[in-house]
């Protein structure tokens, strides 16, 4: 571990695949790495107990960010560490079994909207509060984990998915310039097909075997390559980047 930062950075949807890898690299920088999650607290303890363990700093926070009192709740929590907020990843994320735009229910297109999209507008709006300038803070940045689904729409499998991503991808562009006088950075990652166990979630556990031929790399992705972008982009090394939306694809455009 690096030398202790004195800092914090917020990890939403950070108890399994790219949000943990993020809050790992990000404790190996120094930072005080808060894991939110929403529903498997025994996997964010563990990696809270790995991280601290190997001399770094962490803490977990359960709240389901589509939420808004929760969301609040978690930032009091965060607030009460006695440390300035400089990063959030807006990581958390869901999708549902693969499936054609005729056959989702409103419930189903609402759900991934809630936490998708407002929920990462309601953590980006309580950090920007914290990181502002103008309101006593020290500055930022700000990652939005996207999709390359942004771009192609995913027919037939999760155009809703999709569809929040594409938010996002506005979201970091307008947010980038509304809070670049604060001192806030804003970039985006767009994440391709990814070794993680979303992809189960959706009903295909191997579906990176089956779409890796269409990938110029010729395989998937790691959580800690995505995580590595990830960092870089809220690393002093991005000081002059912001509103920008980097690709994670492997090639695939």
């Amino acid at each position: 571990m690096t030398a202790v930062r004195d800092e914090i950075a917020l990890i939403t949807g950070a108890g399994r695949g790219i949000g943990a890898a993020t809050a790992r690299q990000l404790a190996a920088q120094g930072y005080r790495v808060c894991i939110n999650y929403h529903q498997r607290q025994e996997t964010a303890e563990r990696l809270v107990e790995e991280i601290n363990a190997a001399g770094g700093q962490a803490f977990c926070v359960q709240a389901d960010i589509s939420n808004e009192s929760e969301v609040l709740a978690m930032f009091d929590v965060i607030d009460k560490q006695g440390l300035p907020l400089t990063c959030l990843v807006n990581n958390a994320g869901i999708l549902f079994t693969q499936s054609k735009l005729v056959e989702m229910s409103a419930e189903r297109i609402n759900r991934v909207l809630a936490v998708n999209v407002t929920g990462s507008f309601l953590c980006a709006r309580e950090a920007v509060k914290r990181m502002s300038l103008s309101q006593g803070g020290k500055g930022g940045a700000i990652v939005n984990v996207s999709s390359g689904a942004s771009r192609s729409g995913s027919p037939n499998e999760y155009v809703d998915y999709a569809a929040s991503k594409g938010a996002m991808d506005t979201l970091t562009i307008g947010l980038a310039k509304e809070v670049a006088s604060e001192g806030i950075r804003v970039n985006g990652v767009r994440p391709g097909f990814i070794h993680t166990e979303i992809h189960a979630d959706g009903g295909e556990p191997d579906r990176i075997s089956r779409l890796s031929p269409r990938i110029p790399l010729q395989r998937g992705g790691t959580p800690e390559e995505v995580a590595a972008a990830i960092c870089f982009l809220l690393s002093e090394q991005a000081s002059y980047i912001t509103g920008s939306i980097m690709d994670a694809t492997g090639g695939v455009v």
